[in-house]
C-alpha cells in the first residue's frame, strides 16, 4: 500500500467527509499552479517532494532523485506544459519508476495523448491517471475543480490527494471520476471551451456598456450583476476586480493568447458534428486580437469602397478615399 498516516479530519456532516489518509507524493512542475498545489497539499498533512528545473523552488535535483526519495509504491503528480514537455517527463518517469507506482498528469494535455502515455506506463506495470485541474492561482485558497480519467482502483488510491486539493463541501461538487483514461482531460478541454465563450460574452457586454454615453458607471453596472442576477459568476467577479485594479484597461493590450484547448474543443465539435458557434467565435476573436492591422478587415474595407464608394481610412495618416455613406 502507498505510504500513509492517519490524521484527524473535522467534518460537519457525513456527506462532507474527506479521506483520513495523509500520503507521500512527488510533484513535478512548480509553476504558478504546481507551487500552490504543493502548499495546499502540505497544509492538509501530505508529504510533498517537488521537482522543478529552477533550483530556487525545487526539493530535489532530478527526477531520479525524486524517485529515490519516494517510498514504494510511489505516486507522482505531473504539472508541466502540455505537449513535448509532458511527453518527455512521462517518458523519463517510466524509466525511474517501478511496477506498482502511479503517475497522474494534471496538466492541460490533449486527451488523445493520454492513451499513449497510459499504454507506455502500463507496459512497465505503472498506473496512469489524467486529471483536468481548474482553479488557477486562486486554487490554493479556494481549492481546485478536478476531473479525473483512469481505472477505479487508481482513482481510489489517489483519493486522499484529490480530497485535499478540491474545494470544501461535498466531493461531487468539485471532483468527478469522469471515465477511463482520457476522460479527465476531455472534460477539462470542454470546460475550457465553455470558458472561452463566457469570457467573450462578458467582454462584448463590457465594450457595449463603454460605448454608450448614457452609462456613466460601467464598473458599477458590472459589479451590480455579481449578486442575484442570472449572469453572476466567478468570471464576472474577476472582471469587476480587474476593472477596479486597472480602470479602462489602460495598462494592457488586447492581445489574447490561447492554450490550445479552445482549438481542440472546436475540432471535437467538427468531429462529432456538434454545432458550437459561440465557442468557435470566441476562439476566432482571440485570433483577431493578435492582428495589428487585420488583412481580412482590409479586404472588407476595400470591398465596401468598391461597391458602395464607402470611405476607406488610409494607412499611416493618409487621407480617406471616397465619401460614401
Amino acid at each position: 500500500m502507498t505510504r500513509h498516516r492517519k490524521r484527524k479530519v473535522h467534518c460537519r456532516k457525513k456527506s462532507h467527509e474527506r479521506t483520513e489518509i495523509a500520503m507521500q507524493v512527488g510533484l513535478v512542475g512548480l509553476g504558478k499552479m504546481g507551487f500552490n498545489m504543493r502548499e495546499r497539499l502540505r497544509a492538509r498533512g501530505h508529504e510533498v517532494i517537488g521537482y522543478d528545473p529552477r533550483p530556487e523552488v525545487t526539493d530535489v535535483a532530478s527526477l531520479t532523485e525524486l524517485a529515490q526519495r519516494l517510498e514504494s509504491p510511489r505516486v507522482v503528480w505531473v504539472m508541466v506544459p502540455a505537449g513535448k514537455i509532458t511527453q518527455d517527463t512521462v517518458t523519463e518517469l517510466s524509466t525511474v519508476l517501478e511496477s506498482g507506482d502511479l503517475v497522474i498528469d494534471g496538466g492541460n494535455s490533449r486527451y488523445s495523448d493520454d492513451r499513449v502515455h497510459g499504454d507506455m506506463l502500463a507496459s512497465r506495470g505503472i498506473g496512469y491517471l489524467d486529471c483536468g485541474v481548474s482553479g488557477g492561482v486562486w486554487g490554493l485558497e479556494n481549492g481546485y475543480g478536478l476531473m479525473v480519467g483512469g481505472a477505479e482502483a487508481d482513482v481510489a488510491r489517489a483519493l486522499p490527494l484529490f480530497d485535499a486539493l478540491r474545494p470544501e463541501g461535498e466531493r461531487a461538487d468539485g471532483f468527478v471520476h469522469a471515465g477511463p483514461v482520457g476522460a479527465g482531460h476531455y472534460a477539462k478541454m470542454i470546460h475550457n471551451g465553455i470558458e472561452y465563450g463566457l469570457m467573450q460574452a462578458y467582454a462584448e457586454g463590457y465594450e457595449l456598456l463603454e460605448a454608450e454615453e448614457l452609462v456613466t458607471d460601467v464598473h458599477g453596472v458590472l459589479r451590480a450583476w455579481t449578486k442575484g442576477t442570472v449572469v453572476r459568476s466567478w468570471l464576472l467577479e474577476l472582471l469587476v476586480k480587474a476593472l477596479g485594479d486597472d480602470p479602462d484597461f489602460a495598462e494592457i493590450s488586447g492581445y489574447t493568447a490561447d492554450s490550445g484547448e479552445g482549438r481542440w474543443t472546436v475540432q471535437e465539435a467538427i468531429n462529432h458534428a456538434v454545432p458550437a458557434p459561440v465557442i468557435s467565435a470566441a476562439l476566432f476573436a482571440r485570433f483577431a486580437s493578435r492582428q495589428d492591422d487585420s488583412p481580412a478587415m482590409k479586404a472588407v474595407s476595400a470591398l465596401r469602397n468598391q461597391f458602395g464608394g464607402h470611405a476607406v481610412k488610409k494607412a499611416a495618416g493618409e487621407p480617406e478615399i471616397g465619401s460614401g455613406t
